[in-house]
């Protein structure tokens, strides 16, 4: 009889132990869930550095905040990289494109940026990492060794996540985002472009930290 009575009260137990394991499973879950975006946007402090680098993509508002920075007096240059596309495909087609480079040089030049402190890197890039080595490159050649990277707010992470892979330990990047970027790190999953940019960079944080076995083009 003893023995009987038992059993019930282990069982009432490890099924209220398997509750609470569960529980704090779900709501672990939830938190993750909930900060996935926040967790992605990583900025460094300003400081004075060599220049502004804009990353390509997200125009207008990249250049928009390199701009911003500039007139801030934080560097003396901006530097631009050179996209290999949609350039490529739209020369295979026989229409004319000034190049994602362009179009950025004349929103800093609008937002008053002088000609002659603008510059573009000389190597065609297809991702962040060619971008992040041309970079690295460049600085190896300057007086100093430190740029300020502008990218987008969920991009900010991978970047710097790439250059622990990438860079020489000599040369630093101060990483900031683009204020004006649509990303709602806080909000992510109420929006199919937030959720879509959350997914892109967890698989490209991924393939960094596996040692980018994937070539992808952003």
């Amino acid at each position: 009889m003893k023995e009987s009575s038992n059993q019930p009260r282990s069982v009432r137990r490890a099924l209220t132990v398997f509750g609470l394991v569960a529980l704090g499973v779900a709501a672990l879950g939830i938190y993750t869930f909930l900060h996935m975006g926040k967790w992605l946007v990583r900025e460094d402090p300003l400081e004075k550095a060599q220049a502004i680098v804009v990353l390509s993509g997200g125009l207008p508002d990249r250049a928009l905040a390199a701009a911003q920075v500039y007139r801030e007096g934080f560097a003396k240059e901006v530097w631009l990289t050179r996209p290999l596309e949609p350039g490529a495909a739209m020369q295979d087609l026989h229409l004319p494109y000034a190049g994602e480079e362009e179009y950025s040089r004349m929103v800093l030049i609008a937002k008053g940026v002088p000609t002659a402190s603008i510059r573009v890197l000389t190597p065609r890039i297809l991702n962040t990492a060619d971008e992040l080595k041309a970079v690295n490159s460049e600085l190896d050649a300057q007086p100093t060794n430190a740029v300020i990277i502008v990218t987008s707010k969920g991009h900010t992470r991978r970047v710097r996540t790439l250059w622990s892979k990438l860079g020489n330990g000599r040369n630093r990047i101060i990483v900031r985002a683009a204020p004006e970027d649509y990303f709602d790190p806080e909000h992510w999953w109420r929006a199919t472009p937030d959720a879509l940019t959350v997914l892109r960079e967890y698989l490209g944080l991924l393939n960094a930290w596996a040692g980018l076995p994937l070539h992808h083009t952003k």
